[in-house]
């Protein structure tokens, strides 16, 4: 059961919740500004995120199994490779499914309930899952991540306050949206021979790798933007945000100076670390302004 749990963490890549969960806490954070601090809201976002990210990586991987032992890159992964079962994983799948619904169910009986979460659950589980089919119709795949992480600030933000002043979560989950557009297609542009040769749909089977990296600059700079544009529409965001706001821009400019057309061998390290640095960094600014204000 250790090994069957260990090899199930890395078939989700669970480490790579770091990416989404980050921008969650600080929507929450920014609407505990202004709403009273439940211990119980932080366990349902925490439970919620988890569940949700692991239901919807773990239905990517039995949805391209088929895809993956095709590719070089992607074959040694548990399903094509054999360490895991398709049926292992359904299993899985469905639990998350189903500890994503009832982990709503601690916003529904909090004093005073908040049932925004429960009824939300079911179309935002579908939009999740739906992710895994896009790229076998619609070079708009990235943008269809993108905003599935987008639902994370968002969601938490309705986790706390309902859906009320949503102005500071949009312009916040639109940035997120752009940000995961803008890396997932520098990560796609390692498979953009693949995909063409499969007739799959992505930025960079479509239109090459080195138009393809400026789509991603220009995505990336639009997220900054977007950021700038929280630090004037929050109240309670000031000096220490901006700050932060320019080391990640620093590291945007950083993380495009790492990938070039003729060499994508620097992918992962964009990819992972510089995309964590920026995601982490920015939460733990946004705490310390909200200390010192």
């Amino acid at each position: 059961m250790p090994s069957a749990a260990r090899k199930l963490l890395e078939l989700i890549r669970f480490s790579h919740t770091i990416f989404a969960l980050p921008f969650a806490l600080l929507a929450a954070a920014l609407a505990w500004a202004e709403e009273p601090f439940r211990p119980a809201d932080l366990v349902g976002i925490l439970l919620c995120m988890v569940f949700a990210r692991s239901a919807a990586m773990a239905f990517n991987r039995l949805a391209d199994r088929h895809i993956d032992a095709r590719n070089p890159r992607t074959a040694t992964r548990h399903l094509p490779a054999g360490t895991l079962s398709a049926a292992a994983v359904w299993v899985f799948t469905l639990a998350c499914c189903a500890g994503f619904v009832a982990s709503t169910l601690l916003f529904a009986f909090r004093d005073p309930p908040n049932h925004w979460p429960l009824y939300l659950c079911g179309p935002v589980l579908l939009f999740l899952l739906g992710y895994s089919l896009a790229k076998r119709f619609t070079s708009l795949a990235h943008l269809w991540l993108g905003a599935a992480l987008m639902l994370a600030p968002v969601a938490a933000w309705i986790a706390v306050k309902g859906p009320t002043d949503l102005t500071v979560p949009l312009i916040l989950g639109a940035a997120v949206a752009f940000w995961v557009a803008g890396f997932d297609i520098l990560y796609a542009c390692q498979d953009a021979d693949f995909d063409r040769a499969a007739g799959l749909h992505s930025v960079p089977s479509r239109f090459g790798v080195p138009t393809s990296l400026r789509v991603a600059a220009g995505c990336h700079a639009v997220m900054f933007g977007l950021l700038v544009w929280l630090g004037f529409a929050s109240p309670h965001l000031g000096w220490v945000y901006a700050g932060g706001l320019a080391a990640a821009g620093g590291l945007l400019v950083y993380e495009h100076r790492l990938v070039r057309p003729d060499d994508l061998t620097r992918v992962n390290k964009a990819f992972f670390h510089v995309n964590g640095v920026i995601s982490v960094g920015l939460l733990v600014l946004v705490l310390i302004q909200l200390a010192v204000r």
